[in-house]
């Protein structure tokens, strides 16, 4: 009941205007989104390389809505990957982003998205790091698993998010799984149909732990996309089990989201990847990490009275 409140605010406009009125409100953001602009968010991913993290830049900008919106946000990522070799980033940052924000929901989408995607990715390689695709909602996922494979016959080392919410998920893992392939799982942020998803938390946990050890006893790099505590102490397990190294695999963590342990798993050698968001079009993203977890909406309304 929970996050299905807070996901329907995420489309309800009413309340983004009533957010966006509220004079703190933005300095409360700015926790989990890294800026407006590539300017703003710099100064973010600097602080987490200083740190010892590496980091996955996510541009949240305009609804696509034309195939002419779709070509400006591969334009905007070709620019991120410019300031990202001029850097000297490189071999620490690498870009996520969404098939929908390429055109995939537009009239032949998906092959404006799998074209749009190319070019990232060419982009990306040509600069020395990497493209993820994120998934959305379920009404996506398969097309843009073909999208996924298609990528992969040019670009294998195209990563990808998969929902251990998903039924269907543990078997998607097993399919997608290669050499040089990179798998990112998480519990997952959409709520998807009854008869397709775990929705007991547990379900949910079992789910996830039998995508790591699919992704552990791989040829691939599973990319572990958790906060929890016991699906970290696992990770680490099963990669003990399946002899990987500590650099042969990583967590990923949100930005802003348990920074003392984003730490303290850096601290022991381990690659810690931060999902970095940035842009103009930030509200959806910060209602569904409220939706998420109740730890964040308690650290919003401390934010909001503190700023009083």
């Amino acid at each position: 009941m929970y996050r299905t409140f807070f996901l329907a605010l995420s489309r309800n406009e009413t309340f983004r205007r009533l957010l966006l009125a509220c004079p703190v409100t933005r300095k409360v953001v700015k926790h989990f989104v890294a800026g407006d602009s590539w300017d703003e968010a710099r100064d973010g991913i600097a602080s987490l390389l200083d740190k010892g993290l590496k980091a996955t830049v996510d541009y949240l900008g305009p609804q696509t809505r034309t195939a002419g919106q779709a070509a400006a946000t591969v334009s905007a990522y070709i620019g991120f990957l410019d300031q990202i070799r001029d850097e000297g980033w490189a071999g620490d940052v690498e870009v996520s982003v969404t098939l929908s924000s390429l055109g995939l929901l537009l009239r032949d989408g998906e092959e404006l998205a799998t074209s749009n995607a190319a070019a990232i990715a060419a982009k990306a390689r040509e600069v020395g790091t990497t493209l993820t695709l994120d998934m959305e909602d379920i009404t996506t996922t398969s097309k843009a698993i073909r999208i996924v494979n298609t990528l992969r016959k040019d670009y294998p080392e195209v990563g990808c998010l998969l929902q251990a919410n998903l039924k269907r998920t543990e078997a998607d893992c097993r399919a997608l799984d290669a050499p040089e392939s990179r798998i990112r799982v998480s519990k997952g942020a959409y709520r998807p149909p009854a008869q397709a998803t775990y929705h007991d938390k547990h379900d949910v946990d079992l789910s996830y732990v039998r995508c790591l050890k699919t992704l552990m006893e791989g040829e691939g790099l599973p990319m572990v996309a958790t906060h929890d505590p016991v699906m970290i102490e696992i990770a680490q397990e099963l990669a003990a089990h399946t002899n990987r190294g500590l650099k042969d695999f990583e967590f990923q963590m949100l930005y802003g989201v348990r920074v003392v342990e984003q730490e303290r798993l850096a601290d022991l050698g381990h690659t810690v990847r931060i999902y970095v968001p940035f842009g103009e079009n930030w509200y959806p993203y910060f209602i569904r990490r409220l939706a998420e977890r109740p730890a964040n909406l308690g650290f919003f309304f401390r934010g909001l009275l503190s700023s009083r």
